[in-house]
């Protein structure tokens, strides 16, 4: 018997109890969906986590910080032998040893000050962060407007979304309004810098018996950052050797020691493929360095998102147990009624694989068809989900219901293992069925009809 002729056949005796087909069926409709549904809420949960960390900051960038944590210069580093070796503090050698490590595309120290921004009668205090124009336009910054910073700037600005807007006039009120109206273009306006935190501050005076002679620098501002919520937001970028230049000046003025190596806030690192990152960050701090990345946030959340993936992959999963049983079912019943048929095939010298194969086709089918339209309908709830219920929900919490555009994904390769399961799950529950056809007495089978 050819494999085609199996096919017809058990397309034929499938739609002989065309009924108990469909209810079967149906069974395996429900299990495969069940399953589809539950893991894709698991899978939008998971592209909303990485969705709203990337509305944070870049996946690719690390921080890298000294032992003392944010800022802190220096750090111990671990030798060989498993003790601590000499301070090691965030310098251009740091730097360089860093740019070596496999994985990494880019680096850029920074150096921060905190500076008084001065435009006419308005002022405002903002940290200013010294950065190489390589890893500006590699943490992807969207402009709102104006342009971004280049090589050749030197006193020019770039300001976070939420800096503007602190500009306040000090004769009429004491503190800056953040999230307020702005008084100033940042973008036309001419910008003094100065390192005074007193500058035009009535209630703010100068330490007693001090007298320092801060420097005022000229400067000007070329964008505005549009992104409100990542930290970019709260800061103003300036070429790291313009800001250098104006962190020696104020040593000066306050007459503070020279260290005489230049060490850095902070270094930023960007590592090119995403799924390195935490291999870099782990080389760095064997480097006895502290590390910061969303990555960390994201990997928290993402195995919070598998862990509820198998708890509801593992609900779905009873569902198309109870449907396989229900091919069991179906398969042995059709067995008993069908025992003369069976008699009349071994009888005129049908091959016993070819009676088994028939059986588990027949099966194989049911699952396969089932899980055909399980995967249609998983579809259409998802479509559901993502339109109408994710409406609902932004209506009824005011948009506060999840940042996220999906609450459903469903991935191409679960579509595809969904189908093989389901196929799979259908033969399998029709393997004994299938043996006890190819067992049973020709004789007997005549006679019990």
């Amino acid at each position: 018997m050819s494999n085609l002729d199996l096919i017809i056949m058990s397309f034929r005796n499938l739609l002989r109890r065309r009924t108990r087909s469909i209810l079967a069926i149906i069974g395996v409709v429900v299990g495969s969906s069940s399953i589809i549904v539950m893991l894709s809420l698991g899978f939008g949960l998971s592209a909303n986590f990485q969705q709203q960390i990337e509305s944070y900051g870049n996946l690719h960038i690390i921080d890298v910080m000294g032992g003392g944590g944010y800022g802190g210069p220096v750090a111990m580093t671990s030798s060989k032998d498993g003790g601590m070796g000499g301070a090691s503090s965030l310098d251009d050698l740091t730097v360089a040893q860093i740019a070596k490590i496999d994985g990494v595309e880019t680096t850029s120290p920074v150096i921060q000050e905190y500076l008084k921004l001065i435009i006419g009668k308005y002022v405002s205090s903002s940290n200013v962060m010294g950065i190489e124009n390589k890893m500006l336009e590699k943490l992807g910054y969207e402009l709102q407007s104006g342009r971004a910073l280049t090589a050749d700037d030197k006193y020019a600005l770039l300001f976070g979304n939420q800096i503007p807007p602190t500009f306040y006039n000090p004769k009429k009120t004491l503190y800056s309004s953040w999230g307020g109206a702005a008084q100033v273009d940042v973008l036309t306006d001419k910008i003094i810098l100065t390192g005074d935190m007193a500058y035009g501050e009535k209630n703010v005076p100068q330490e007693p018996g001090v007298a320092i002679d801060y420097k005022m620098y000229k400067a000007k501002g070329v964008g505005i950052l549009s992104n409100p919520n990542d930290e970019s937001a709260y800061n103003v970028y300036m070429n790291i050797d313009t800001l250098k230049i104006i962190k020696a000046d104020l040593k000066k003025a306050r007459k503070e020691t020279a260290t005489g190596k230049q060490t850095y806030d902070l270094v930023k690192v960007y590592v090119s493929d995403i799924k390195k990152v935490e291999k870099v960050s782990q080389a760095i701090r064997d480097m006895g360095f502290q590390t910061s990345s969303l990555n960390d946030w994201l990997k928290s959340m993402q195995d919070t998102a598998k862990m509820m993936q198998g708890i509801l992959g593992g609900i779905g999963a009873i569902s198309l147990l109870v449907a396989a049983l229900g091919i069991t079912n179906t398969m042995i019943m059709s067995i008993y009624e069908r025992t003369k048929e069976i008699g009349i095939m071994k009888v005129i010298g049908a091959n016993l694989p070819d009676i088994k194969n028939l059986f588990l086709l027949e099966a194989g089918l049911i699952g396969f068809i089932g899980g055909v339209f399980g995967i249609i309908f998983s579809f259409i709830i998802s479509l559901l989900m993502n339109t109408v219920l994710k409406g609902i929900m932004d209506t009824v919490l005011g948009g506060m219901g999840g940042s996220g555009s999906t609450i459903s994904l469903i991935p191409w390769w679960l579509v595809l293992a969904s189908l093989g399961f389901s196929t799979s799950i259908g033969i399998i529950a029709g393997y004994y069925p299938a043996r006890r056809a190819m067992r049973m007495s020709a004789l007997e089978s005549l006679r019990n009809e």
